[in-house]
């Protein structure tokens, strides 16, 4: 049973990738309809002046980060090396919570990877969020970002707690203010028999 249950898991961790990645190639296939050329066209506003729509290239990572660096490359690779051998641990076991985590990290990273292949090395990026009162311009993101960003921090969450929870534990056995209960031995009935024959002699 335990076993059937990491299978659905393992399903709905993939469902959950492959919602992601329909998700953010649909979201940058509109872009690049409606919001073309890149850095010049129609901008669109969803809340006022917060949060806004309008089409780049990036050539970094997620929130173009790194553009144009050599290391980047090597982020990836290793981002993914370990993706992988986290998931693979996990395979067949681990709960539902760790397998929807790895979901959004896996479907993010590959709609950006597909973005990469298809279109010379850059992603397609259009998600704004700033609050210009305040002099803050976050970087513009897309779909997959947020699905990887997300992921991540829920994942470090999750760790973070879960070892601290783990190690606030206390052992029975080193509990304070409790001793070991001294273990009693098995009383048979033939022993029990014979105390009570000669309890009766000594009476």
């Amino acid at each position: 049973m335990k076993y059937k249950h990491a299978r659905i898991y393992d399903a709905l961790a993939l469902l959950t990738a492959i919602i992601v990645l329909i998700l953010d190639q649909w979201t940058k296939a509109w872009v690049v309809t409606n919001l073309y050329p890149p850095d010049f066209g129609p901008r669109i506003s969803l809340i006022d002046d917060y949060l806004i729509l309008f089409y780049i290239k990036n050539n970094g990572a997620a929130f173009s980060l790194l553009a144009n660096n050599v290391i980047l490359v090597l982020l990836i690779a290793v981002a993914i090396g370990v993706i992988s051998y986290l998931y693979l641990r996990t395979l067949n076991t681990a709960s539902l919570w760790y397998k929807l985590i790895f979901g959004l990290i896996i479907g993010g990273a590959l709609g950006n990877l597909i973005d990469r292949m298809r279109h010379s090395g850059y992603v397609i990026d259009f998600i704004s969020f700033r609050i210009p009162q305040a002099n803050f311009y976050f970087a513009i993101f897309n779909i997959a970002d947020a699905a990887i960003s997300i992921g991540v921090f829920l994942l470090f969450v999750t760790l973070l707690f879960g070892g601290l929870h783990q190690s606030g534990k206390i052992p029975p056995k080193t509990q304070p203010g409790q001793e070991a209960t001294p273990a009693h031995p098995t009383t048979t009935g033939s022993e029990v028999l014979q105390s009570s024959k000669e309890h009766d002699a000594q009476t």
